[in-house]
């Protein structure tokens, strides 16, 4: 069973990577880049410091940063636990993909995914009341996510789990601000 999954894995991961066209190599190296999303960052921020009071919107922005440490500790645990080639680095296809990116490090589960969906899925929660059309936050982690494997560093599994692993974070951590820290806020805030 895992063997066919693996199989599936690299056979799909081998097809996607090879839909690349080179005329959209630069548009997909730099959606790649963290630092491509930055004035998205700002934009959360702003949009914090607008729509809640200065309290409240410190507690939300240090509940992300909270997050974005999980999100980076159990993603890079997983990744040296389990220990799995990239495809770039893998022998059998690194011949056969495009490769655009070169990582060394191991490839499951995808960090740009879990980090992407786990901050979007929060300030989308955060957001969604008082920002009408807070769910087009989500082309950043799917287009984040896509990127990798367009790139050549990620497996679609990778990208899936990461995705799943981001999305139930970012729930986790929104039940945790809600049950522990939102209570003391509006007790602070008759």
């Amino acid at each position: 069973m895992l063997e066919k999954l693996l199989k599936w894995d690299r056979d799909t991961f081998v097809y996607l990577n090879g839909l690349g066209i080179e005329k959209y190599d630069t548009f997909w190296s730099t959606v790649t880049n963290i630092t491509t999303w930055i004035p998205l960052f700002v934009l959360f921020l702003v949009l914090f410091y607008f729509k809640f009071s200065k309290k409240e919107a410190l507690y939300k922005f240090l509940t992300i940063l909270g997050l974005v440490v999980f999100i980076t500790v159990i993603t890079h645990w997983t990744k040296v636990s389990v220990a799995r080639l990239r495809p770039n680095n893998t022998e059998e296809i690194n011949t056969l993909i495009r490769i655009l990116k070169s990582p060394t490090d191991y490839s499951f589960f995808s960090g740009h995914a879990s980090s992407s969906f786990s901050m979007t899925v929060l300030v989308y929660l955060f957001l969604k009341e008082k920002v009408k059309w807070s769910i087009l936050f989500f082309i950043w982690p799917i287009l984040f996510a896509m990127s990798r494997i367009y790139v050549g560093v990620h497996f679609p599994i990778d990208i899936i789990v990461g995705a799943i692993v981001g999305i139930l974070s970012g729930l986790l951590f929104n039940w945790l601000y809600q049950r522990f820290i939102a209570p003391g806020l509006r007790l602070s805030h008759p």
